[in-house]
């Protein structure tokens, strides 16, 4: 069953056209990676889906519940924001801490936030924040940083805050987990750590959508992959057979090319 569906998604800046015709289906429990070149649209197409941009024309639908439509108003656009975005968790390039936070408070200020919400908030505060903080534990913990949940941004390598990060992202439990080029801001040592992390993720069937640009690793482990060019998705399938068997010219060029720089 089609978790995601996304549907003739276009995105513009002006006169440039960044985004045209997108469309693809993500299953539940299964892994997407999007490849191409920078300026490509993957990030675009990725701060459309967690509603950081908003569309030209298209759809987005999660759990079979329009979350977008163009012909929607702005002030549809709007409403429920927050709540649309909550079905995605993002991880960013650059790891987007905030420094004046530990690795634990990092991780549970949004379930924190949320919780004030709730109508037994004011009775029940600290027993919420408790079980918000043990949860919090439990992601460090997944991240191999239990002995880190104390340790501000500045005292963690880059490779411990995005691990950090991917741990936030967790703590909402989200339909769908997004990476942007999660490893480009880590230096090749400590990649590998991180790409464990997803790895491990995708072991344990979180539906995730990764925009990378380690080829090996999108082979390995997402199930299917989605090649862009220019805003265009050139091809599309399963990701050992897009990456070891291209049948479009373009996608063939860009493999190549990669290979031959990496």
């Amino acid at each position: 069953m089609a978790i995601l569906e996304v549907k003739n998604i276009e995105k513009h800046f002006g006169s440039t056209k960044v985004l045209e015709d997108v469309s693809f289906s993500l299953e539940e429990g299964n892994a997407l990676a999007i490849i191409g070149s920078s300026g490509s649209g993957k990030t675009t197409l990725l701060r459309c889906l967690n509603f950081l941009e908003k569309p030209n024309s298209g759809s987005i639908t999660v759990k079979d519940e329009v979350l977008f439509d163009a012909s929607a108003s702005e002030a549809d656009w709007e409403r429920n924001l927050r709540k649309k975005r909550l079905h995605f968790g993002m991880v960013f390039q650059s790891f987007n801490l905030f420094p004046q936070y530990t690795a634990l408070e990092n991780v549970t200020l949004a379930e924190k936030l949320l919780a004030k919400e709730r109508p037994d908030f004011k009775q029940r505060k600290k027993e919420i924040f408790a079980e918000i903080d043990k949860h919090g534990e439990e992601l460090l913990d997944q991240m191999g940083l239990s002995q880190r949940k104390g340790h501000y941004p500045h005292q963690l390598s880059g490779g411990q805050q995005q691990r950090v990060a991917i741990a936030r992202a967790l703590a909402l439990k989200p339909d769908i987990l997004c990476f942007d080029e999660p490893t480009s801001a880590l230096d090749p040592e400590l990649t590998g750590e991180v790409l464990k992390v997803i790895r491990g993720l995708a072991e344990q069937k979180t539906t995730m959508i990764i925009v990378t640009h380690e080829m090996a690793f999108a082979r390995d482990v997402a199930d299917q992959v989605i090649f862009m060019d220019q805003g265009v998705v050139v091809e599309q399938g399963d990701a050992k057979e897009v990456i070891n068997n291209p049948k479009e010219e373009r996608t063939k060029q860009f493999l190549t090319r990669y290979s031959q720089e990496n």
